[in-house]
């Protein structure tokens, strides 16, 4: 697991309690039961932690795995460098 879905799982657990059971890379955040207000903090949270621009509208439904590509092309694009 690299480190950008391990942080997800670790913001998830730590700060909005989610069991770690209960994570799984192809688990959106609705599947977990983040309501939209727990969405845009956890969004919010990403950005701060990132210094990126995240449409938390497009996170609800993502999967967890989907998420952390979009975190990382969006670092590879701050960084000049392309995503793996």
């Amino acid at each position: 697991m690299d480190d950008v879905l391990q942080h997800l799982m670790t913001v998830l657990t730590e700060k909005f309690d989610v069991p770690a059971d209960a994570i799984r890379p192809d688990s959106t955040l609705t599947d977990l039961d983040l309501d939209s207000l727990a969405v845009v903090e956890f969004a919010v949270t990403l950005q701060d932690h990132w210094h990126i621009d995240l449409d938390d509208d497009a996170a609800a439904e993502a999967t967890l795995d989907d998420l952390a590509g979009t975190v990382r092309g969006l670092l590879s694009e701050q960084s000049g460098t392309l995503a793996p």
